[in-house]
């Protein structure tokens, strides 16, 4: 069991690590969804269910869809942007 927190918490700190250095922002959004992934099972073994669920609704749930929605806003705007430059 010992193996195991060990690797989680090496997966962890990784994923922590690739999300603040990846250039691609989609890729940067999945890596954090593991990361939360990761750091509810962590609360999990640490017998802190409450917390467990909650990490993995809001964390890798909710924050996600909400940068995933935000991506494509992002990604729609700049769209629109350079349909408005071609046209002039």
């Amino acid at each position: 069991m010992e193996a195991f927190k060990i690797v989680l918490l090496v997966f962890l700190i990784l994923c922590a690590i690739s999300a603040s250095l990846i250039k691609n922002p989609l890729l940067s959004v999945i890596v954090f969804m593991s990361y939360s992934l990761i750091m509810s099972i962590i609360w999990f073994l640490l017998e802190s269910p409450d917390l467990a669920i909650t990490e993995a609704a809001v964390g890798a749930g909710v924050s996600s869809i909400l940068f995933f929605v935000t991506l494509r806003k992002l990604k729609a705007l700049q769209e629109g942007g350079q349909h408005e430059q071609d046209k002039r």
